[in-house]
Protein backbone atom coordinates (compact mmCIF):
# COMPACT_ATOMS: atom_id res chain seq x y z
CA UNK A 1 0.00 0.00 0.00
CA UNK A 2 1.66 3.78 -0.79
CA UNK A 3 2.02 5.76 1.91
CA UNK A 4 0.04 8.81 1.90
CA UNK A 5 3.09 11.07 3.50
CA UNK A 6 5.15 9.91 0.54
CA UNK A 7 4.86 12.29 -2.03
CA UNK A 8 3.85 10.51 -5.77
CA UNK A 9 6.22 12.60 -7.72
CA UNK A 10 8.99 14.81 -6.47
CA UNK A 11 11.36 16.79 -9.00
CA UNK A 12 14.18 18.41 -7.44
CA UNK A 13 16.91 20.60 -8.78
CA UNK A 14 16.08 19.77 -12.35
CA UNK A 15 18.08 22.24 -14.63
CA UNK A 16 17.95 21.55 -18.64
CA UNK A 17 19.96 23.18 -21.26
CA UNK A 18 19.30 23.67 -25.03
CA UNK A 19 21.10 25.49 -27.60
CA UNK A 20 21.26 29.22 -26.42
CA UNK A 21 18.91 28.85 -23.42
CA UNK A 22 18.58 27.23 -19.88
CA UNK A 23 14.66 26.08 -20.42
CA UNK A 24 15.09 24.63 -16.49
CA UNK A 25 17.33 26.08 -13.63
CA UNK A 26 17.32 24.09 -10.67
CA UNK A 27 13.52 23.46 -10.38
CA UNK A 28 11.86 22.39 -7.83
CA UNK A 29 7.76 20.04 -7.94
CA UNK A 30 6.39 18.15 -5.42
CA UNK A 31 3.00 16.33 -5.94
CA UNK A 32 0.95 14.34 -3.99
CA UNK A 33 -1.82 11.46 -4.23
CA UNK A 34 -5.58 12.46 -5.02
CA UNK A 35 -4.09 16.37 -5.80
CA UNK A 36 -4.75 18.52 -8.46
CA UNK A 37 -1.59 20.48 -9.02
CA UNK A 38 -1.49 23.37 -11.32
CA UNK A 39 1.87 24.77 -12.67
CA UNK A 40 1.99 28.08 -13.87
CA UNK A 41 4.25 30.50 -15.89
CA UNK A 42 4.85 32.97 -18.87
CA UNK A 43 5.24 31.35 -22.40
CA UNK A 44 9.42 30.32 -22.31
CA UNK A 45 8.67 29.81 -17.93
CA UNK A 46 9.72 26.15 -18.67
CA UNK A 47 6.81 24.43 -17.82
CA UNK A 48 6.86 22.26 -21.42
CA UNK A 49 10.09 21.32 -20.90
CA UNK A 50 9.46 19.98 -17.32
CA UNK A 51 6.80 17.72 -18.33
CA UNK A 52 8.35 16.05 -20.99
CA UNK A 53 11.28 15.59 -18.56
CA UNK A 54 8.54 13.97 -16.24
CA UNK A 55 6.84 11.85 -18.89
CA UNK A 56 10.74 11.08 -20.58
CA UNK A 57 10.34 13.10 -23.54
CA UNK A 58 13.53 14.50 -22.63
CA UNK A 59 16.59 14.06 -19.92
CA UNK A 60 17.54 16.56 -17.37
CA UNK A 61 20.93 17.83 -17.45
CA UNK A 62 20.95 17.96 -13.54
CA UNK A 63 18.59 16.82 -10.79
CA UNK A 64 16.48 14.25 -9.48
CA UNK A 65 13.26 12.36 -10.18
CA UNK A 66 11.26 9.93 -7.54
CA UNK A 67 7.95 7.96 -7.96
CA UNK A 68 6.28 7.00 -4.87
CA UNK A 69 9.37 8.45 -2.90
CA UNK A 70 12.07 5.47 -5.38
CA UNK A 71 14.56 7.29 -7.74
CA UNK A 72 13.14 6.84 -11.52
CA UNK A 73 15.10 7.79 -15.01
CA UNK A 74 13.10 7.62 -17.96
CA UNK A 75 14.94 6.99 -21.07
CA UNK A 76 11.63 7.44 -23.44
CA UNK A 77 7.23 7.94 -22.74
CA UNK A 78 7.42 4.34 -22.47
CA UNK A 79 9.36 4.00 -19.39
CA UNK A 80 7.13 7.33 -17.79
CA UNK A 81 3.86 4.90 -18.64
CA UNK A 82 4.87 1.66 -17.04
CA UNK A 83 5.64 3.72 -14.09
CA UNK A 84 2.27 5.72 -13.77
CA UNK A 85 2.85 8.88 -15.25
CA UNK A 86 0.33 10.01 -18.56
CA UNK A 87 -0.13 12.80 -20.04
CA UNK A 88 -2.96 14.24 -22.64
CA UNK A 89 -1.44 17.13 -25.07
CA UNK A 90 -2.76 20.12 -25.71
CA UNK A 91 -3.30 19.00 -29.39
CA UNK A 92 -5.35 15.53 -29.37
CA UNK A 93 -3.69 12.90 -30.57
CA UNK A 94 -6.49 10.79 -31.95
CA UNK A 95 -7.39 9.26 -35.36
CA UNK A 96 -10.61 10.76 -36.54
CA UNK A 97 -11.44 7.41 -38.80
CA UNK A 98 -11.07 5.20 -35.81
CA UNK A 99 -13.59 4.84 -33.14
CA UNK A 100 -13.13 5.53 -29.22
CA UNK A 101 -12.29 1.96 -28.70
CA UNK A 102 -9.59 1.52 -31.39
CA UNK A 103 -7.70 4.88 -30.43
CA UNK A 104 -7.81 3.61 -26.50
CA UNK A 105 -6.66 0.33 -27.74
CA UNK A 106 -4.35 1.68 -29.74
CA UNK A 107 -0.77 0.41 -28.91
CA UNK A 108 -1.95 -1.15 -25.78
CA UNK A 109 -4.21 -3.47 -27.24
CA UNK A 110 -5.51 -6.86 -24.93
CA UNK A 111 -5.35 -10.24 -27.01
CA UNK A 112 -6.89 -13.53 -27.32
CA UNK A 113 -4.38 -15.79 -28.91
CA UNK A 114 -3.19 -13.51 -32.04
CA UNK A 115 -6.37 -11.43 -32.07
CA UNK A 116 -7.51 -8.54 -30.50
CA UNK A 117 -10.24 -8.83 -27.09
CA UNK A 118 -12.64 -6.10 -27.87
CA UNK A 119 -14.84 -7.68 -25.59
CA UNK A 120 -12.65 -6.91 -22.71
CA UNK A 121 -11.04 -3.97 -24.14
CA UNK A 122 -15.25 -2.59 -24.21
CA UNK A 123 -15.64 -3.85 -20.55
CA UNK A 124 -12.79 -2.07 -19.01
CA UNK A 125 -13.58 1.09 -21.05
CA UNK A 126 -16.71 1.18 -19.48
CA UNK A 127 -15.47 0.26 -16.45
CA UNK A 128 -13.47 3.44 -15.94
CA UNK A 129 -15.45 5.80 -18.21
CA UNK A 130 -18.14 5.05 -15.31
CA UNK A 131 -15.71 5.12 -12.55
CA UNK A 132 -13.84 8.26 -12.96
CA UNK A 133 -17.47 10.39 -14.79
CA UNK A 134 -16.74 10.37 -18.25
CA UNK A 135 -19.88 9.17 -19.98
CA UNK A 136 -17.51 7.55 -23.19
CA UNK A 137 -18.96 5.54 -25.66
CA UNK A 138 -16.42 3.03 -26.77
CA UNK A 139 -18.00 2.61 -30.05
CA UNK A 140 -18.62 5.87 -31.48
CA UNK A 141 -16.37 7.31 -34.08
CA UNK A 142 -13.65 9.75 -33.49
CA UNK A 143 -14.45 11.94 -36.15
CA UNK A 144 -18.39 13.05 -34.92
CA UNK A 145 -16.81 13.59 -31.13
CA UNK A 146 -17.26 17.22 -30.35
CA UNK A 147 -13.97 19.04 -28.19
CA UNK A 148 -15.11 18.19 -24.89
CA UNK A 149 -15.91 14.28 -26.16
CA UNK A 150 -12.63 13.63 -27.46
CA UNK A 151 -10.37 15.55 -24.47
CA UNK A 152 -11.73 12.71 -22.61
CA UNK A 153 -11.33 10.20 -24.86
CA UNK A 154 -7.50 11.64 -24.23
CA UNK A 155 -7.80 10.86 -20.61
CA UNK A 156 -9.24 7.12 -21.01
CA UNK A 157 -6.33 6.20 -23.15
CA UNK A 158 -3.70 6.85 -20.44
CA UNK A 159 -6.32 5.68 -17.75
CA UNK A 160 -6.30 2.44 -19.75
CA UNK A 161 -2.59 2.33 -19.57
CA UNK A 162 -2.77 2.02 -15.77
CA UNK A 163 -1.67 5.75 -14.90
CA UNK A 164 -2.07 7.33 -11.64
CA UNK A 165 -0.55 10.28 -12.59
CA UNK A 166 -2.14 12.36 -15.23
CA UNK A 167 -0.26 15.55 -16.63
CA UNK A 168 -2.88 17.86 -18.77
CA UNK A 169 -1.88 20.64 -21.24
CA UNK A 170 -3.80 23.32 -21.86
CA UNK A 171 -7.16 21.01 -20.91
CA UNK A 172 -9.26 23.83 -21.15
CA UNK A 173 -7.65 25.64 -24.21
CA UNK A 174 -10.12 24.71 -26.70
CA UNK A 175 -13.40 24.14 -24.11
CA UNK A 176 -16.42 26.57 -23.46
CA UNK A 177 -17.96 26.73 -20.25
CA UNK A 178 -20.48 23.63 -19.95
CA UNK A 179 -17.27 21.61 -21.28
CA UNK A 180 -14.78 22.69 -18.48
CA UNK A 181 -17.33 22.41 -16.15
CA UNK A 182 -17.79 18.29 -17.14
CA UNK A 183 -14.01 18.70 -17.56
CA UNK A 184 -13.54 19.79 -13.68
CA UNK A 185 -16.55 16.78 -12.59
CA UNK A 186 -14.01 14.71 -14.23
CA UNK A 187 -11.51 15.72 -12.56
CA UNK A 188 -12.88 15.49 -9.07
CA UNK A 189 -13.77 11.81 -10.03
CA UNK A 190 -10.52 11.01 -10.47
CA UNK A 191 -9.09 12.89 -7.42
CA UNK A 192 -11.61 10.93 -5.31
CA UNK A 193 -10.15 7.55 -6.50
CA UNK A 194 -6.26 8.94 -5.59
CA UNK A 195 -5.09 9.90 -9.26
CA UNK A 196 -3.03 13.15 -9.41
CA UNK A 197 -3.33 15.37 -11.78
CA UNK A 198 -0.47 18.27 -12.76
CA UNK A 199 -2.80 20.62 -14.28
CA UNK A 200 -0.71 23.01 -16.38
CA UNK A 201 -2.87 26.16 -17.52
CA UNK A 202 -2.71 30.10 -18.45
CA UNK A 203 -6.39 30.80 -17.21
CA UNK A 204 -6.11 31.46 -13.97
CA UNK A 205 -9.27 31.69 -12.72
CA UNK A 206 -9.37 27.86 -13.76
CA UNK A 207 -6.77 27.70 -11.83
CA UNK A 208 -8.01 28.98 -8.58
CA UNK A 209 -10.95 27.07 -9.11
CA UNK A 210 -9.84 23.38 -9.32
CA UNK A 211 -6.06 23.26 -7.89
CA UNK A 212 -5.23 22.30 -4.11
CA UNK A 213 -1.62 23.31 -4.64
CA UNK A 214 -0.09 25.60 -7.31
CA UNK A 215 3.81 25.72 -8.54
CA UNK A 216 4.47 29.13 -10.43
CA UNK A 217 7.81 29.30 -12.37
CA UNK A 218 9.33 32.27 -13.96
CA UNK A 219 12.06 31.89 -15.99
CA UNK A 220 12.82 28.75 -15.55
CA UNK A 221 12.83 28.63 -12.15
CA UNK A 222 10.67 27.91 -9.43
CA UNK A 223 9.25 30.73 -7.73
CA UNK A 224 6.79 29.31 -4.65
CA UNK A 225 3.80 26.98 -4.23
CA UNK A 226 0.86 28.43 -3.27
CA UNK A 227 -2.27 27.26 -1.61
CA UNK A 228 -5.38 28.84 -3.99
CA UNK A 229 -6.85 29.49 -1.31
CA UNK A 230 -4.74 31.83 0.19
CA UNK A 231 -4.09 34.16 -3.39
CA UNK A 232 -6.23 36.04 -6.26
CA UNK A 233 -5.78 35.56 -9.92
CA UNK A 234 -3.94 39.28 -9.77
CA UNK A 235 -1.28 37.95 -7.10
CA UNK A 236 -0.23 35.10 -9.51
CA UNK A 237 -0.27 36.92 -12.44
CA UNK A 238 2.06 39.41 -10.20
CA UNK A 239 4.19 36.09 -9.56
CA UNK A 240 4.10 34.96 -13.13
CA UNK A 241 5.06 38.07 -15.01
CA UNK A 242 4.77 40.98 -12.29
CA UNK A 243 2.36 42.76 -13.25
CA UNK A 244 -1.44 42.24 -12.90
CA UNK A 245 -4.05 40.35 -14.68
CA UNK A 246 -4.71 42.21 -17.91
CA UNK A 247 -8.33 42.21 -19.81
CA UNK A 248 -9.48 42.34 -23.19
CA UNK A 249 -11.79 45.39 -22.42
CA UNK A 250 -12.00 47.84 -25.64
CA UNK A 251 -13.47 50.91 -24.46
CA UNK A 252 -13.67 53.92 -28.01
CA UNK A 253 -15.55 53.02 -30.76
CA UNK A 254 -14.02 52.95 -33.76
CA UNK A 255 -15.85 51.59 -36.44
CA UNK A 256 -16.15 53.79 -39.48
CA UNK A 257 -18.87 53.75 -42.33
CA UNK A 258 -17.00 51.47 -44.66
CA UNK A 259 -17.70 48.33 -45.05
CA UNK A 260 -14.60 45.83 -45.74
CA UNK A 261 -16.28 42.44 -45.81
CA UNK A 262 -19.63 41.46 -46.83
CA UNK A 263 -20.72 38.03 -46.91
CA UNK A 264 -24.43 37.19 -48.83
CA UNK A 265 -26.13 33.66 -48.60
CA UNK A 266 -22.85 31.52 -48.03
CA UNK A 267 -23.67 27.91 -47.42
CA UNK A 268 -20.87 25.13 -46.87
CA UNK A 269 -21.89 21.57 -47.65
CA UNK A 270 -20.29 18.57 -46.14
CA UNK A 271 -19.23 16.17 -48.56
CA UNK A 272 -22.37 14.41 -48.02
CA UNK A 273 -24.34 17.22 -49.07
CA UNK A 274 -25.38 18.72 -45.20
CA UNK A 275 -25.16 22.07 -44.86
CA UNK A 276 -22.81 22.70 -42.29
CA UNK A 277 -22.87 26.72 -42.84
CA UNK A 278 -26.45 27.23 -43.63
CA UNK A 279 -27.25 30.98 -45.63
CA UNK A 280 -24.94 33.34 -43.46
CA UNK A 281 -24.89 37.00 -44.57
CA UNK A 282 -22.77 39.03 -42.06
CA UNK A 283 -20.40 42.32 -43.07
CA UNK A 284 -17.49 43.89 -40.68
CA UNK A 285 -16.89 47.39 -41.43
CA UNK A 286 -13.13 49.03 -40.79
CA UNK A 287 -11.81 49.88 -37.48
CA UNK A 288 -14.24 46.92 -36.35
CA UNK A 289 -14.24 43.67 -34.53
CA UNK A 290 -16.69 41.14 -35.40
CA UNK A 291 -16.54 38.71 -32.71
CA UNK A 292 -18.06 34.75 -33.80
CA UNK A 293 -19.31 32.98 -30.66
CA UNK A 294 -20.08 29.13 -31.13
CA UNK A 295 -19.78 25.66 -29.26
CA UNK A 296 -16.68 23.80 -31.41
CA UNK A 297 -18.46 22.04 -33.84
CA UNK A 298 -21.21 24.68 -34.99
CA UNK A 299 -19.65 25.62 -38.80
CA UNK A 300 -17.12 28.15 -37.54
CA UNK A 301 -14.02 26.50 -38.73
CA UNK A 302 -16.26 25.94 -42.32
CA UNK A 303 -16.79 29.23 -42.26
CA UNK A 304 -13.50 30.83 -41.46
CA UNK A 305 -12.30 28.45 -44.25
CA UNK A 306 -14.65 29.22 -46.98
CA UNK A 307 -13.50 33.16 -46.33
CA UNK A 308 -10.09 31.91 -46.91
CA UNK A 309 -10.87 29.82 -50.37
CA UNK A 310 -9.97 26.78 -48.88
CA UNK A 311 -13.61 25.05 -48.78
CA UNK A 312 -15.99 25.02 -51.62
CA UNK A 313 -18.98 27.33 -50.63
CA UNK A 314 -22.31 29.01 -52.58
CA UNK A 315 -23.04 32.52 -52.17
CA UNK A 316 -21.14 36.05 -51.95
CA UNK A 317 -18.05 37.66 -50.78
CA UNK A 318 -16.88 40.76 -51.18
CA UNK A 319 -13.57 42.68 -49.63
CA UNK A 320 -14.11 46.00 -49.97
CA UNK A 321 -15.74 46.53 -53.14
CA UNK A 322 -13.98 43.85 -55.32
CA UNK A 323 -16.11 39.85 -55.19
CA UNK A 324 -13.44 37.89 -54.36
CA UNK A 325 -16.05 34.19 -54.05
CA UNK A 326 -13.91 32.83 -57.10
CA UNK A 327 -10.40 33.85 -56.09
CA UNK A 328 -7.94 31.30 -54.91
CA UNK A 329 -6.93 31.33 -51.60
CA UNK A 330 -3.25 33.08 -52.95
CA UNK A 331 -5.52 35.61 -54.62
CA UNK A 332 -7.67 36.14 -51.49
CA UNK A 333 -4.28 36.28 -48.98
CA UNK A 334 -2.22 38.53 -51.21
CA UNK A 335 -5.59 40.95 -51.66
CA UNK A 336 -5.20 41.99 -48.22
CA UNK A 337 -6.89 38.98 -46.23
CA UNK A 338 -4.67 38.21 -43.05
CA UNK A 339 -5.15 34.84 -41.46
CA UNK A 340 -4.35 33.55 -38.25
CA UNK A 341 -5.84 29.83 -38.09
CA UNK A 342 -6.98 28.07 -35.15
CA UNK A 343 -3.96 25.04 -35.35
CA UNK A 344 -0.52 27.05 -35.59
CA UNK A 345 1.39 23.59 -36.11
CA UNK A 346 -1.44 22.47 -38.58
CA UNK A 347 -2.10 25.11 -40.48
CA UNK A 348 0.58 28.41 -39.01
CA UNK A 349 4.10 27.14 -39.61
CA UNK A 350 6.61 24.35 -40.73
CA UNK A 351 7.50 23.37 -37.62
CA UNK A 352 11.27 22.46 -38.45
CA UNK A 353 11.90 25.71 -40.92
CA UNK A 354 14.02 28.73 -38.97
CA UNK A 355 11.95 31.40 -37.92
CA UNK A 356 12.88 33.71 -40.62
CA UNK A 357 11.77 31.35 -43.25
CA UNK A 358 8.06 30.69 -40.80
CA UNK A 359 7.95 34.53 -41.54
CA UNK A 360 7.95 34.73 -45.21
CA UNK A 361 5.31 31.50 -45.63
CA UNK A 362 2.25 32.71 -47.42
CA UNK A 363 4.06 35.98 -48.26
CA UNK A 364 6.89 34.92 -50.16
CA UNK A 365 5.73 36.50 -53.56
CA UNK A 366 6.26 40.12 -52.24
CA UNK A 367 8.50 42.32 -50.21
CA UNK A 368 10.28 41.98 -47.93
CA UNK A 369 11.07 38.04 -48.87
CA UNK A 370 10.86 38.82 -52.49
CA UNK A 371 13.90 40.60 -54.89
CA UNK A 372 13.11 40.19 -58.49
CA UNK A 373 12.49 35.91 -59.31
CA UNK A 374 14.60 35.49 -55.49
CA UNK A 375 14.23 35.37 -51.97
CA UNK A 376 15.90 38.41 -49.99
CA UNK A 377 17.15 36.03 -47.09
CA UNK A 378 18.74 39.56 -45.66
CA UNK A 379 15.45 41.48 -45.84
CA UNK A 380 13.50 38.60 -44.47
CA UNK A 381 15.38 37.79 -41.53
CA UNK A 382 16.00 41.75 -40.80
CA UNK A 383 11.95 42.06 -40.99
CA UNK A 384 11.61 38.98 -38.51
CA UNK A 385 13.74 40.12 -36.12
CA UNK A 386 11.35 43.37 -35.84
CA UNK A 387 8.59 40.95 -35.05
CA UNK A 388 10.57 39.34 -32.49
CA UNK A 389 11.78 42.75 -31.15
CA UNK A 390 8.29 44.06 -31.47
CA UNK A 391 5.93 40.84 -30.62
CA UNK A 392 8.31 39.96 -27.72
CA UNK A 393 8.97 36.33 -29.17
CA UNK A 394 11.48 34.77 -26.93
CA UNK A 395 14.11 32.72 -28.97
CA UNK A 396 17.88 32.91 -29.20
CA UNK A 397 17.53 33.79 -33.04
CA UNK A 398 15.36 34.07 -36.06
CA UNK A 399 17.69 30.90 -37.22
CA UNK A 400 16.34 28.88 -34.70
CA UNK A 401 13.59 26.13 -35.92
CA UNK A 402 9.91 27.14 -34.75
CA UNK A 403 9.98 23.83 -32.76
CA UNK A 404 12.27 25.18 -30.39
CA UNK A 405 9.62 28.19 -29.37
CA UNK A 406 7.07 27.86 -26.93
CA UNK A 407 3.48 27.74 -28.07
CA UNK A 408 3.01 31.09 -27.03
CA UNK A 409 6.26 32.48 -28.41
CA UNK A 410 5.14 30.38 -31.72
CA UNK A 411 1.84 32.34 -31.71
CA UNK A 412 3.27 35.23 -31.22
CA UNK A 413 4.96 34.39 -34.50
CA UNK A 414 2.01 34.15 -36.76
CA UNK A 415 0.15 37.30 -35.11
CA UNK A 416 3.02 39.22 -35.66
CA UNK A 417 3.36 37.61 -39.74
CA UNK A 418 -0.22 38.14 -40.48
CA UNK A 419 -0.32 42.03 -38.66
CA UNK A 420 3.15 42.66 -41.16
CA UNK A 421 1.14 41.60 -44.56
CA UNK A 422 -0.59 45.38 -44.23
CA UNK A 423 -3.87 43.31 -44.25
CA UNK A 424 -7.23 45.51 -44.45
CA UNK A 425 -9.16 42.32 -42.74
CA UNK A 426 -7.81 39.75 -40.42
CA UNK A 427 -9.59 36.47 -40.06
CA UNK A 428 -8.13 35.78 -36.50
CA UNK A 429 -9.39 32.15 -35.08
CA UNK A 430 -8.42 31.69 -31.44
CA UNK A 431 -5.38 34.06 -31.89
CA UNK A 432 -4.35 34.22 -27.87
CA UNK A 433 -5.10 30.27 -27.56
CA UNK A 434 -2.49 28.68 -25.40
CA UNK A 435 -0.83 32.06 -24.25
CA UNK A 436 0.27 33.16 -20.83
CA UNK A 437 -1.45 36.21 -19.53
CA UNK A 438 1.49 38.60 -20.50
CA UNK A 439 1.45 37.35 -24.13
CA UNK A 440 -2.05 37.75 -24.14
CA UNK A 441 -2.03 41.07 -23.06
CA UNK A 442 0.56 42.04 -25.86
CA UNK A 443 -1.76 40.47 -28.61
CA UNK A 444 -4.82 42.29 -27.34
CA UNK A 445 -2.57 45.50 -27.62
CA UNK A 446 -1.73 44.80 -31.14
CA UNK A 447 -5.19 44.31 -31.85
CA UNK A 448 -6.57 47.44 -30.29
CA UNK A 449 -3.87 49.51 -32.21
CA UNK A 450 -4.81 47.74 -35.69
CA UNK A 451 -8.04 48.31 -35.24
CA UNK A 452 -7.56 51.97 -34.50
CA UNK A 453 -5.80 51.91 -37.67
CA UNK A 454 -9.03 50.83 -39.55
CA UNK A 455 -8.12 46.96 -39.42
CA UNK A 456 -11.04 45.28 -40.14
CA UNK A 457 -10.95 41.84 -37.72
CA UNK A 458 -13.04 39.01 -37.58
CA UNK A 459 -12.56 37.23 -34.52
CA UNK A 460 -13.26 33.72 -33.27
CA UNK A 461 -12.37 32.59 -30.11
CA UNK A 462 -13.56 30.16 -27.19
CA UNK A 463 -12.16 32.55 -24.79
CA UNK A 464 -16.06 34.27 -24.25
CA UNK A 465 -14.42 37.45 -21.74
CA UNK A 466 -11.89 37.58 -25.13
CA UNK A 467 -14.72 37.66 -27.55
CA UNK A 468 -16.91 40.22 -25.11
CA UNK A 469 -14.14 42.67 -24.54
CA UNK A 470 -12.71 42.77 -27.86
CA UNK A 471 -15.56 42.51 -29.91
CA UNK A 472 -17.72 45.69 -31.34
CA UNK A 473 -20.26 43.08 -32.49
CA UNK A 474 -20.38 39.64 -31.65
CA UNK A 475 -22.93 37.17 -33.58
CA UNK A 476 -23.53 33.93 -32.54
CA UNK A 477 -23.42 30.45 -34.54
CA UNK A 478 -25.36 27.81 -34.21
CA UNK A 479 -25.84 24.26 -36.10
CA UNK A 480 -24.70 26.73 -39.05
CA UNK A 481 -26.74 29.80 -38.78
CA UNK A 482 -25.96 33.07 -37.61
CA UNK A 483 -29.10 32.79 -34.57
CA UNK A 484 -28.54 36.25 -32.51
CA UNK A 485 -26.63 39.70 -32.50
CA UNK A 486 -25.61 40.83 -29.43
CA UNK A 487 -23.92 44.28 -28.03
CA UNK A 488 -20.96 43.20 -25.88
CA UNK A 489 -21.64 46.21 -23.40
CA UNK A 490 -24.52 44.39 -22.32
CA UNK A 491 -23.47 40.53 -22.41
CA UNK A 492 -21.70 38.60 -19.76
CA UNK A 493 -20.13 35.33 -20.45
CA UNK A 494 -23.22 33.45 -18.94
CA UNK A 495 -25.73 35.24 -21.13
CA UNK A 496 -23.37 34.51 -24.14
CA UNK A 497 -23.17 30.84 -23.48
CA UNK A 498 -26.82 30.21 -23.11
CA UNK A 499 -26.79 31.67 -26.56
CA UNK A 500 -24.41 29.61 -27.74
CA UNK A 501 -26.51 26.74 -26.68
CA UNK A 502 -29.20 27.76 -27.81
CA UNK A 503 -30.74 28.13 -24.60
CA UNK A 504 -31.33 32.08 -25.64
CA UNK A 505 -30.91 31.47 -29.10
Amino acid sequence: MTDPSVPVVRLQGITKRVPGVVANRDVELTVRAGEVHAVVGENGAGKSTLMKILYGMQRPDEGTIEINGSPARFRDPGEAIAAGIGMVHQHFMLADNLTVLENVVLGAEPRKGLRLDTDAARTRINDLSDRYGLGVDPDALVEQLGVGDRQRVEILKVLFRGARVLILDEPTAVLVPHEVDELFASLAGLRAEGVSVIFISHKLDEVLRVADAVTVLRQGTTVTTVDPRTVTARQLAELMVGSELPTPETRESTVTSMVELTVEHLTVRSPEGRPVVEDVSLQVHRGEVLGIAGVEGNGQVELVEALLGLRASTGTVRLGDRDISDWSTRERREGGIGYVPEDRHRQGLLLPATLWENRILGHQGRKPARRGLWIDRGAAKADTERIVREYGVRTPGVGVPAFALSGGNQQKLVVGREMSGDPSLLVASHPTRGVDVGAQAQLWDHLREARRSGLAVLLVSADLEELIGLSDTLVVMLRGRLVATLDPASTTPESLGSAMTGATA
